[in-house]
């Protein structure tokens, strides 16, 4: 099973210009890159699980109406909010969406489950960070979900051949048909690969005047996209199942 997730979160990314930029920008540059994620994933017919950072959903309310409209799976991505913030939000989306928000990604700020089953989550989908060396390091890691107090705890996927994380920086940074080779030999031995990728790389950085490194700039934007839709073609063209994570996981 292939579990297609998505990060929407503004980047952080510097500016060229001394004025910088401001949050409605930030906010708009995300929105439209969601938007081409949303289009590619409808155009192959695939489901997929949105987590949206917790600080933008509401002013991200017709976005995130859209996703959920569409039959993908709104979850939630922590940055640094508190638990009292996440309660507020959580409760809002979901009488936003009228539908139970049932998973969280967590990345650097990282609550105790028991605390996050208190505020109604099922499972947690914790990542780490990742940078232009972290990918290429020869990781031993659990791949199996996990259930602990009630919550299940979904790792993130490794490439039992490879080593190689399914992660945001290998996603852009590998050739294509080397990343599709990936996934169809670790489904042979493994029940599912877990793959992520954030909403911000899909922006084109030069041409908005955002600085970003140069190992983070190569295969982003309109790449990313086109790099997307080759997943999806060869996931379709290979009958290779696909699901939203609450589905998957119950």
């Amino acid at each position: 099973m292939i579990l297609l997730t998505f990060n929407i979160a503004n980047s952080n990314a510097e500016t060229k210009n001394p004025a910088g930029i401001s949050l409605v920008e930030k906010l708009e540059i995300t929105e439209a890159n969601t938007k081409s994620i949303l289009k590619v994933l409808d155009e192959h017919d695939i489901k997929a699980s949105f987590f949206i950072e917790i600080s933008i959903i509401e002013k991200l309310q017709q976005l995130t109406k859209a996703i959920s409209a569409q039959g993908h799976e709104v979850a939630f991505y922590n940055e640094n909010s508190t638990l009292s913030k996440i309660e507020a939000v959580k409760r809002f989306t979901e009488d936003l969406l009228e539908k139970q928000i049932r998973g969280i990604r967590q990345k650097d700020e990282k609550f105790p489950l028991d605390e996050l089953k208190l505020l109604g989550f099922n499972y947690v989908s914790n990542i780490d960070n990742s940078d232009i060396l972290f990918p290429f390091k020869r990781l031993k890691r659990n791949t199996e979900i996990l259930e602990e107090n009630g919550v299940s705890i979904v790792p993130e996927s490794i490439s039992p051949y490879s080593q190689l994380p399914y992660n945001d920086f290998v996603f852009q940074i590998l050739p294509m048909s080397y990343y599709q080779n990936m996934v169809f030999e670790t489904l042979k031995s493994e029940e599912f690969v877990l793959i992520y990728v954030n909403s911000w790389q899909f922006t084109e950085f030069k041409k908005i005047g955002l600085k970003m490194p140069i190992y983070r700039r190569y295969n982003s934007g309109k790449k990313m996209e086109d790099k997307l839709n080759a997943l999806l073609t060869f996931i379709n063209e290979k009958e290779l199942a696909t699901s939203r994570m609450k589905d998957f996981i119950f």
